[in-house]
């Protein structure tokens, strides 16, 4: 099982990671991002696709035309799932693949 962040590491990460919002009722961040057509979009889910297979921890996203929509969590956190290191580790990535 891999560990959530306490509320003081989740703070601390959100602080770094500009753009990400957190959800509290899914202990998630997530964030949108928008590209100038679906080639750039598909382009960069590609990027995170294969650095998230790497890291076996895959982001949960949505695509329409130009627009990725990414919500990072980690289901074996905690007894319910909740954020971890990882996913602030993958919310780094997907920003420089950005």
């Amino acid at each position: 099982m891999v560990a959530q962040l306490s509320d003081d590491e989740r703070k601390a990460a959100l602080a770094k990671l500009a753009g990400w919002e957190y959800d509290a009722k899914r202990d998630a961040i997530s964030r949108s991002f928008k590209f100038s057509d679906f080639t750039e979009a598909f382009a960069f889910m590609t990027r995170v696709a294969l650095h998230a297979e790497k890291a076996d921890h895959h982001p949960e996203w949505f695509n329409v035309y130009n627009r990725v929509d990414i919500v990072l969590t980690t289901h074996d956190a905690g007894e319910n799932g909740g954020l971890s290191q990882r996913d602030v580790d993958l919310a780094q990535i997907i920003e420089r693949c950005a």
